[in-house]
């Protein structure tokens, strides 16, 4: 089980690298996030997509598959873990506390390119990174 930040569904839905990991191991190892970063790539994709010049309807599909691969994780399952959240090393952005809080809650790492997860007590993968973990998984 790993916890996707915000910042990698935006890469699954407009690079093919983050999509072809989450392909290749979302049946296998079980992929979340919470609703929070749902709401947040929401709010960044359309204008990353205009930029890219990637078409809003083939934004919306590719959006829609990589939704289905993850398990959204309610408010309910991380709030428990907000102040301890809240009190790891500050961050730039005090939004980011759900993605600690729902890895601290599951006992799993965090998939994430903000280096401000980094030193928080919970291993932290980039995309570059992540296939060693995720392979890992697959094979124990």
């Amino acid at each position: 089980m790993i916890v996707l930040d915000a910042n990698i569904l935006i890469r699954a839905v407009l690079g093919a690298r983050v999509r072809r990991l989450i392909q290749t191991y979302g049946d296998s190892v079980l992929l979340v996030s919470p609703h929070t970063a749902i709401g947040e790539m929401d709010r960044h994709l359309p204008g990353l997509a205009d930029r890219r010049h990637l078409d809003a309807a083939v934004a919306a599909e590719i959006r829609s598959k990589v939704i289905a691969a993850v398990e959204i994780v309610l408010s309910a399952t991380y709030a428990p873990f907000e102040a301890a959240a809240r009190q790891r090393p500050e961050r730039r952005d005090e939004d980011d506390w759900p993605i600690l809080a729902t890895a601290l809650a599951l006992g799993c790492p965090i998939w994430t390119e903000d280096l401000d997860f980094f030193g928080c007590g919970v291993a932290t993968w980039t995309s570059d990174r992540v296939e060693l973990y995720l392979k890992a998984t697959t094979e124990n």
